[in-house]
């Protein structure tokens, strides 16, 4: 397989999780989403989006958006499973994935941070302030969601799932635009609990190819 991403993108980050714990080899190529290598002709011809993470699977085909990767590569790849074997279970767990994919990352995904700083003229402590707000609101729903849930060590049960897969690259973020992650006691439990496995840590952006400090 071929994975074309970007070391700080929180979609490749995904992907590259749960490639880790499936132990699935392939090959990384990069794609400089900060320098807009996505859209270069040569990445339009690979990506209709012209998005990253985009996976070229060992026969060629070629798919595209981080979830629908990681849910094909879970039911290709069956061994160590990423969502429950129950319907309902299966259900909660994307309820929590699709609360940082399709809630707090749309809102705080590179090209919105741009678009606000060129286009609308905001200045970097705003940005930044944008960032931080939406971060922060949509991880005390997601800290609500796991107070209804029981005890467990990862976000959902006792290993690792499709939204820890999520959770983890948001925190990165999160960190790096200083959020207040002041009472979201479960949700940071298990962050760090996914960051002492060590596929948590070869997916990690400081342990990409591409890697910048």
């Amino acid at each position: 397989m071929k994975l074309y991403n970007y070391f700080r993108s929180s979609a490749s980050y995904r992907v590259r999780i749960a490639l880790q714990l499936k132990g699935l080899p392939y090959d990384y190529l990069p794609v400089h989403i900060a320098k807009g290598d996505h859209r270069k002709e040569a990445y339009s011809a690979v990506s209709a989006d012209m998005l990253v993470p985009m996976l070229q699977t060992d026969e060629g085909e070629r798919l595209s958006q981080s979830m629908a990767i990681i849910e094909y590569i879970d039911e290709t790849h069956p061994a160590v499973p990423l969502l429950p074997a129950d319907a309902l279970g299966r259900a909660k767990v994307r309820a929590l994935a699709q609360s940082i994919a399709c809630e707090i990352h749309p809102l705080n995904n590179l090209r919105v941070l741009k678009y606000l700083v060129r286009e609308l003229k905001v200045d970097e402590d705003a940005k930044n302030t944008w960032y931080r707000h939406w971060c922060r609101e949509g991880l005390e729903a997601f800290e609500r969601q796991l107070g209804q849930l029981p005890p467990s060590t990862y976000s959902y049960g006792e290993t690792p799932t499709l939204a820890d897969c999520c959770l983890v690259p948001q925190i990165f973020n999160a960190q790096r635009f200083k959020v207040n992650f002041d009472g979201l006691t479960r949700t940071m439990a298990a962050y760090e609990a996914c960051m002492a496995l060590e596929a948590f840590q070869k997916a990690q952006p400081s342990a990409c190819p591409d890697s910048e400090a």
